[in-house]
């Protein structure tokens, strides 16, 4: 990123042809967003969500996970509508992607209508990741329900293309650096040294809104669940830092599962809510994705009715499932965001330049989030909370 801002002040001729590198990264991601969210949704909820076995715990802690994942989004757009971090950065929209405002308002039948598919191929070509993920779903559900020997091949299949996936997304990483350097030189290039400002805006509406998530949600839940706060700040604390360190949720998974078992939650709880919680309850990374939308929208001075943005959480409660387990992942939801609003994405292109910064507070919120999770869906069930007997 530093690299790419030298060379956008000093040679912003060469800075003109680095846009190709930028466009190649997008490219390698665009082609990721289908594929990975589709394995994710299927595994999920065919992997973990087969209400007829887990029964009412599985039911109490998807219940749980649409809630609070819901007041994450509404958390980080209420944040970046105060802000207003994008509007200094005035860029314009590119010239095939269309202001959402200059086409017609969406009924709510016809919106309605527009998230079931009717050709999974079509949605898949058109960048309809919205649609995408209602089949993942009702394919998932599907296949929750048949037989263990017919269910599992597919299955392995599922959750083979989602590692996969997994992997490609790391590797398409390793030329992250050069994307972001070459987006920040072409960037800085033609705007000069005055589009980092926002950049920070951005940064600092970030943090603020993970706390505020930790201190309006969080906090409250604790309480109406009666959960002894101390043991249960002082069970999350390691989890929390080595996600923290590593911005990726599943390095702190087997020690978040050790941690809420000494907590006092059964195995058989643990066992179902913290895996489900990793696809399906990432607080973090959902806060992170309404701000950066909007952000988007204000860096491409595209003004959105609220009604816009409430459209845009609930696209985004869906498309957000998944995107544990790689460190950044949430970039492919973003691009798929942008395409399925019409929202350009050179701006997102600025946004990986503190997305490390960023991706480390959202992923220990993530990790707090599914453990706080496991602890009240073990309330839920009128279990104690004692220390662990064994």
């Amino acid at each position: 990123m530093l690299l790419g801002i030298e060379i956008g002040l000093d040679r912003p001729q060469i800075a003109e042809h680095l846009r190709v590198l930028s466009d190649i990264f997008l490219r390698l991601i665009k082609v990721i967003v289908a594929p990975l969210i589709f394995g994710t949704l299927v595994t999920g909820i065919a992997g973990h969500s087969n209400l007829r076995s887990v029964g009412r715990i599985g039911l109490k802690s998807l219940i749980y996970f649409e809630i609070v994942t819901t007041l994450a989004l509404l958390i980080g757009l209420a944040a970046i509508n105060i802000s207003r971090a994008g509007e200094g950065l005035a860029m314009a929209a590119t010239g095939t992607a269309a202001p959402l405002q200059s086409t017609a308002p969406l009924r709510w039948d016809d919106f309605l209508l527009h998230i079931f598919p009717e050709n999974i191929a079509k949605s898949v070509a058109e960048n309809q990741i919205l649609q995408v993920s209602v089949f993942a779903i009702i394919f998932g559900i599907a296949l929750a329900r048949l037989s263990e020997t017919k269910r599992a091949p597919l299955l392995r299949l599922c959750e083979s293309l989602t590692d996969t996936m997994f992997s490609f997304t790391n590797l398409v990483m390793y030329f992250a650096p050069v994307g972001v350097g070459a987006a920040m030189a072409y960037t800085v290039g033609h705007m000069g040294i005055r589009v980092l400002l926002p950049l920070s805006k951005l940064l600092l509406t970030g943090y603020a809104a993970l706390i505020g998530l930790l201190l309006l949600v969080f906090l409250p839940i604790t309480q109406i669940a009666r959960l002894p706060l101390k043991r249960f700040l002082r069970a999350v604390a390691e989890p929390a830092t080595i996600a923290f360190a590593t911005s990726t949720s599943e390095a702190a998974l087997p020690r978040a599962m050790e941690q809420m078992e000494a907590y006092g939650v059964p195995r058989r709880i643990v066992a179902f809510v913290i895996p489900a919680g990793y696809s399906f309850n990432m607080d973090g990374s959902a806060l992170y994705l309404s701000l950066a939308s909007i952000f988007v929208a204000q860096a491409a001075g595209i003004h959105l009715s609220w009604s816009e943005q409430l459209f845009m959480v609930f696209a985004l409660m869906l498309t957000s499932k998944g995107v544990a387990g790689v460190p950044r992942a949430v970039l492919v939801v973003l691009l798929a965001t942008a395409a399925t609003f019409h929202l350009p994405t050179e701006p997102i292109f600025i946004i990986l330049g503190i997305d490390a910064l960023m991706d480390m507070a959202r992923t220990s919120v993530n990790v707090i989030g599914n453990c706080l999770a496991c602890a009240v869906v073990a309330r839920w069930e009128g279990e104690e909370m004692t220390t662990n007997p064994a």
